[in-house]
């Protein structure tokens, strides 16, 4: 299908055609994690108890039954249930019952009354961000293998992340590869150590009360280590008399120290089966809208990072994350007076020895930073601004710029009339990114008629894209619902770009 749209500036009209494509990429409520269920301590030391009273016998034909209904919709889903076991082990010690003298059988009966089913994309998947795999082998001409990534988002709008893996052929059409049977959720190591100075830097930033930053940091050595840092914390939350301004801050200091951690996922496990689902408390609502870029540094090696909102129900916490093989992902929250709000977006190499962000730290406008770490962020500057009627709302990037020899091309989003969402393009300076040169007046992508309903009815947005045999490979969401692709030739772009700022 293709939709045309109208491009004007000085009585100049081009048209710029955007092919969309037919494959569609919708939620599926069979894709389920076995999550974590904790339902309060005094129920679950009644729901120990009762377990305790059975026999043996009993134990095991209530295991078996159980396995038989779900061992084949997990993988191992044995060691899922020791694992919540070993999570409620101190509420079972306090009880006085020897943890180490139970049966493997009941330890694992107990985990399976701490486990539930959450299927991950039952609600939607979308906003999808597109990258160059890191494996390019065993390709025809013209073609490439690509990984997308989408938000998805299950029972209680609880987002995560998911990907696909496919191969793009020379005529942009996209083969995607299977879907694997399970997923599974990473493997999670915490840092181990912190940096005072910049811990309270970003507690400050987050507006956390200081007379209790003050109360639990004053003692700590300027690098103290994350254990002794989240005993104080939990053992000061248990106090039954603790005010409620106290337990808001001392719960902010646990989640910014619970949100430096590793991920890493079994070998034996496909693309699709991984699932970048909540961790820490910072993310408890949910990771919203990845925008995920192959960076390449000054050496030459290779990384793909995204960033991403990390969301506990009422503060809002941007982190980066980055892998060099998708097995192994490194998560660290964002700092600076640059790092709030949503629609980060890095830049895919350095410019002039200096990472670059774009940014919409006041919810309207987009701004670009620079900065000599990829993790802290000062000084935005002001870029872009909404100007034309379909995006006087506000206006944000749709992923990382792209490279091109006539400029930085970015794909925007801007909010309109009945807040619909429309994609736009504009082109900045290679050598100076702050200097606009190209904007197109029109949106390049508004929805259709058949794309207007959906969980959130009027929108189509992306969070990243591609250049793939000189066009635009542009996967963006429907209405917070699905997601699709469309595919915009690049000469006409970038010529109905450069036209716009023609005198």
């Amino acid at each position: 299908m293709i939709h045309l749209i109208l491009f004007s500036k000085k009585n100049t009209t081009m048209r710029v055609s955007v092919v969309r494509k037919s494959i569609k990429f919708t939620p599926d409520s069979r894709r389920v994690v076995a999550r974590y269920f904790m339902n309060g301590i005094e129920r679950t030391q009644q729901m120990v108890l009762r377990i305790m009273t059975l026999e043996e016998k009993e134990v095991l034909q209530t295991l078996e039954q159980t396995l038989r209904e779900f061992a084949r919709r997990h993988r191992n889903i044995s060691a899922v249930f020791f694992r919540h076991c070993e999570r409620i082990r101190p509420i079972i010690e306090e009880m006085q019952i020897d943890f180490d003298a139970m049966s493997l059988d009941r330890k694992m009966l107990i985990g399976s009354y701490c486990t539930m089913e959450y299927a991950i994309e039952s609600a939607a998947i979308f906003n999808p961000s597109i990258v160059e795999d890191f494996d390019q082998t065993g390709l025809e001409a013209g073609e490439k293998r690509v990984v997308i990534s989408f938000r998805a988002t299950g029972e209680g709008h609880i987002s995560s992340i998911v990907f696909r893996r496919g191969i793009l052929d020379r005529d942009n059409n996209l083969q995607i590869m299977k879907i694997g049977n399970h997923i599974d959720k990473a493997e999670i190591e915490h840092k181990t150590l912190f940096n005072k100075e910049r811990f309270l830097t970003k507690l400050s930033e987050m507006h956390t009360t200081d007379k209790y930053i003050v109360q639990i940091m004053q003692d700590l050595p300027e690098e103290f280590e994350f254990a002794i840092l989240t005993n104080m914390l939990t053992t000061a939350l248990k106090d039954p008399l603790i005010r409620e301004e106290r337990k808001t801050a001392l719960q902010e200091i646990l989640w910014l120290a619970n949100s430096f951690y590793d991920l890493q996922f079994k070998h034996d496990s496909d693309i699709t089966e991984r699932v970048i689902f909540p961790i820490s408390d910072s993310e408890s609502r949910g990771i919203e809208d990845a925008r995920f870029v192959r960076f390449v540094d000054d050496d030459n090696s290779v990384r793909v990072m995204a960033t991403y909102t990390a969301y506990n129900g009422h503060t809002i916490l941007p982190k980066l994350i980055s892998t060099e093989d998708f097995y192994s992902f490194r998560v660290m929250p964002l700092h600076g007076e640059g790092a709030q709000n949503k629609n980060l977006a890095l830049f895919p190499r350095k410019i002039k020895g200096k990472y670059a962000m774009l940014a919409r730290i006041d919810g309207v406008n987009n701004y670009i930073m620079y900065s000599d770490r990829a993790t802290q962020w000062n000084t935005p500057i002001l870029l872009q601004q909404p100007r034309f009627t379909w995006e006087l709302t506000q206006i944000g990037n749709c992923g990382s710029p792209l490279w091109t020899e006539e400029g930085w091309l970015v794909i925007t989003h801007g909010v309109g009339t009945m807040r619909r969402y429309c994609i736009g393009a504009s082109l900045f300076d290679l050598d100076d990114p702050s200097k606009e040169i190209g904007r197109l007046a029109e949106p390049l992508l508004s929805p259709l008629e058949d794309e207007r309903e959906g969980y959130v009815p009027n929108v189509v947005y992306s969070c990243g894209a591609i250049i793939h045999n000189n066009s635009l490979i542009l996967p963006y969401a429907v209405s917070d619902y699905s997601s699709t692709y469309g595919v915009v030739d690049m000469v006409e772009l970038l010529d109905a770009l450069k036209k716009s700022y023609k005198k």
